[in-house]
């Protein structure tokens, strides 16, 4: 069951022919368009940066596609993708430049933010990273009793902790032995308390990620890690040799009790949810080492060079992010799933949701006019093949056209039996069946040779068939590496800006997160009042008292 079409983006006029397309598209199925088209398979399929992305279980042909890519021309696409790489402030809310791609350039060339080179001070930047990780790896660094750090405990919230656990999981097989890495992001004392019983405060180096290090969640934590240490004999001049920071405001660092030369500088250019591959990677260096976390960059790197160099047609995040303004433009889809077949992989679908709904929620375009089109997707999913015993029946049977991304690399890194062939079986299990689903006569037939009646297959029929016609793509890394998996992330994320060039909005700022912050502060006050708080709305008011109440 597929939606009626919107208005589409009536501003490109590759628009209406998109409109019409979609009206015959709505009515033919996959399994037809294999059917009339043997080389469907090598024309749709395409490979960049050790990622084999196949989109040909879409419900796209040579019109449809070439009509999006006209509509990507005419957005300014190509324009806009090298605006991203020179240092042009596209964050137009906050006057800032977005160059996370610079964090990842290993070439010669300079880049320029306001008439000034950024990259000596980024490669002086990783240079610093290098030293610190050399030296907690060797044992240099040691705590205040004089041993050599064990457990790394990264402090951040958003950007500085999503990204990082995905990336840190997803190069398990390249953890350093020796080290445990544990997260605080969250402000619930649960957290806290449950990584505090995990640590031992002689051999525990805190890394406080936080670019204002005024966000709330971060801020308390590491006060409370702080207040924790001097518990535990760690004496105040001692502090330094247990905690490294990384933010802009090195004032509060200072006052903190941080050094100065324990301190990573953040770039406002940077923006959070891009933010695992400046200082904010350090927690991903001193886990899997510097070289790692290097090869990490320049898989992404990889990325980017696909993405400024390859022609629109044939440049794998545009044909990723114009498959998803067809479906959310012109088949009214509201949701994105994206499914890891790799254990390693399995918090990726978390760190996107952060990285396409942080940047492309919103109700604006870039000049403040209220849009009338759809932006945005939910993005959600999990790991293979456990979702397919829990929300696949929805994904095969469900009214909802919910596009997917199966992402199952071709080897791995334990094989143990049969298991990996079976997984990636199963990957590809899912993926056909999306598309070609079961036919009422398939399931008739199906139902009569196991020896049903009539009646029976009359009944049974029509819960048993599969409709098929669901779109999804096949993403294949050889390996899960630091360099696909640097590629990885950086392929969403230029799949994130495509659209955000199309539906003409800043991809790169969140006002509707600060809204959240505010309030919090202002109801953290009316909590800690002894009288009742009577100036909220009755909802909020009510909600106060009784916590009051049970908190007494």
């Amino acid at each position: 069951m597929f939606f009626s079409a919107s208005s589409g983006l009536s501003q490109y006029p590759a628009s209406a022919e998109l409109l019409h397309l979609q009206e015959k598209m709505a009515k033919t199925h996959l399994r037809d368009l294999f059917a009339e088209d043997a080389s469907r398979f090598n024309k749709y399929t395409l490979e960049a940066a050790g990622l084999f992305l196949d989109y040909s279980k879409h419900l796209i042909d040579d019109k449809v596609k070439a009509a999006l890519i006209k509509m990507a021309e005419q957005a300014g696409l190509k324009a806009a993708i090298n605006s991203q790489f020179t240092g042009e402030k596209l964050n137009n809310t906050e006057n800032r430049a977005v160059l996370h791609t610079a964090l990842r350039n290993f070439d010669d060339q300079p880049v320029y933010v306001d008439g000034q080179d950024v990259m000596p001070t980024i490669r002086k930047t990783r240079a610093c990273m290098k030293a610190l990780t050399e030296k907690i790896h060797t044992g240099e660094w040691q705590g205040y009793s004089g041993k050599a750090i064990r457990h790394i405990v990264n402090i951040g919230i958003g950007g500085s902790y999503l990204g990082l656990k995905t990336a840190i999981n997803a190069m398990t097989p390249y953890h350093k032995e020796g080290l445990e890495h544990h997260y605080l992001a969250n402000i619930d004392p649960n957290e806290l308390s449950e990584v505090l019983h995990k640590i031992d405060p002689e051999t525990t180096l805190f890394i406080v990620a936080s670019k204002s290090f005024s966000t709330l969640e971060t801020l308390q934590n590491a006060q409370a890690a702080r207040r924790w240490m001097l518990t535990k004999g760690c004496e105040e001049a001692d502090i330094r040799k247990h905690f490294i920071a990384i933010s802009t405001n090195l004032s509060a660092v200072d006052q903190f009790g941080i050094a100065q030369e324990n301190t990573l500088p953040l770039w406002d250019w940077v923006g959070g949810r891009y933010s695992l591959w400046s200082s904010i990677g350090l927690m991903i260096s001193l886990v899997v080492g510097y070289d790692n976390f290097e090869r990490l960059l320049k898989g992404a790197q990889s990325m980017d060079r696909h993405f400024q160099q390859a022609p629109l047609a044939e440049n794998m995040p545009v044909i990723m992010g114009m498959l998803g303004i067809w479906y959310q433009n012109y088949f009214g889809s509201e949701s994105h799933a994206v499914i890891s077949y790799d254990h390693f992989l399995r918090d990726l679908p978390g760190h996107l949701q952060q990285v396409d709904m942080e940047s492309n929620g919103k109700r604006v375009r870039n000049n403040g006019e209220v849009v009338d089109y759809q932006t945005g997707s939910a993005i959600w999913g999990g790991t293979g093949t456990n979702d397919q015993h829990a929300y696949h029946q929805l994904l095969h049977q469900g009214t909802r056209l919910i596009p997917v991304d199966f992402i199952a690399p071709a080897t791995t890194h334990n094989p143990i039996g049969e298991q990996h062939s079976w997984l990636f079986a199963n990957a590809l299990a899912q993926s056909q069946a999306m598309m070609q689903g079961k036919t009422v006569d398939e399931v008739r037939d199906e139902l009569a040779e196991a020896g049903h009646t009539i009646d029976e297959i009359d009944f049974l029929a029509a819960h048993k068939i599969i409709p098929g016609n669901r779109p999804n793509s096949m993403i294949i890394p050889e390996k899960v590496t630091p360099e696909t998996v640097g590629a990885l992330i950086a392929l969403y994320e230029q799949k994130v800006f495509v659209q955000g060039i199309l539906w003409q909005v800043n991809s790169f700022d969140q006002w509707g997160v600060e809204l959240g912050k505010v309030l919090g502060n202002r109801l953290f006050d009316r909590i800690q009042e002894d009288e009742d708080v009577a100036d909220q709305d009755s909802s909020t008011n009510g909600l106060i008292k009784r916590f009051k109440y049970l908190n007494q």
